[in-house]
């Protein structure tokens, strides 16, 4: 058996260097004709197929306001840049893109959820579950007659939640609050449905509710010495430590622990 020459080292180096300029070869045309391909008109995307809430829009709606803004085909699309295309559309809280070949686009989307108005009266914009201030047409909204929430904007999650708290507390007595504010100096005055007004002072979300169950306890045995019912009052103070103060029609009172009136 004859043993197979070997090659000189300068012949091998030159075999291993002529390899491997052909393997780069290769690679760097089958980039181009994937760069090539990539930019053709099949894979230009044409279509979207929307899935999670749209309540707001569709995918004509949707394929007229978004795909105009977007650059690139199925291979080169920029999916951060898409995302944030179909986030800036008023109603949509959050989108995520994939790629669906050859030429589409599947869009998941989260819509806003309004609970409340945000901001001073006049103020268009809302607040949604998250407690998170948006901009919308509100002559789109399912339900017009929402509270309306104030406060510190960085606080509006703070506020909702307070929201939240205190409202189920006056629905057993069919109150409910149209309106709840927090000050820049951290307290808190609310506005009922009958048109109370109601100072509910400062402190976290437990002691405001304890001091709302303290009122609601109350009140109504409170009015009614004066021949009133709950929904004729002016307006409720629950700032006192011993108690709070109403007006109504004409009538001023304290009710605290000690029992006294004025």
């Amino acid at each position: 058996m004859t043993d197979k020459p070997v090659l000189p080292a300068d012949i091998r180096l030159m075999n291993a260097v002529a390899t491997l300029l052909f393997v780069a070869a290769g690679l760097l045309l089958c980039a181009v004709l994937l760069a090539w391909a990539a930019r053709l008109p099949m894979f230009e995307i044409k279509a979207l197929r929307i899935a999670g809430e749209a309540s707001h829009y569709n995918a004509i709606t949707l394929r007229a306001n978004v795909l105009p803004r977007l650059q690139g085909t199925f291979f080169t699309l920029d999916l951060r840049a898409a995302r944030l295309a179909f986030e800036t559309l008023p109603w949509v809280r959050q989108a995520v893109v994939r790629r669906d070949f050859p030429n589409r686009l599947k869009v998941q989307l989260q819509e806003h959820q309004p609970v409340a108005f945000w901001g001073e009266e006049g103020d268009q914009r809302l607040l949604n579950t998250y407690g998170e201030v948006f901009d919308a047409n509100v002559g789109e909204l399912e339900k017009e007659d929402l509270p309306r929430l104030n406060g510190p904007t960085d606080q509006s999650a703070q506020v909702l939640a307070v929201y939240l708290t205190l409202q189920p507390q006056f629905e057993p007595m069919d109150l409910s609050m149209v309106l709840l504010e927090l000050t820049p100096r951290g307290g808190w005055h609310a506005e009922l449905n009958t048109g109370t007004l109601l100072e509910l002072g400062s402190g976290s979300a437990a002691e405001l509710s304890a001091r709302a169950a303290s009122f609601l306890k109350t009140v109504t045995q409170v009015a009614a010495r004066y021949q009133r019912s709950p929904a004729q009052l002016i307006s409720a103070d629950l700032r006192h430590s011993d108690g709070y103060a109403v007006r109504l029609a004409g009538v001023s009172t304290q009710d605290g622990d000690s029992g006294k009136k004025q």
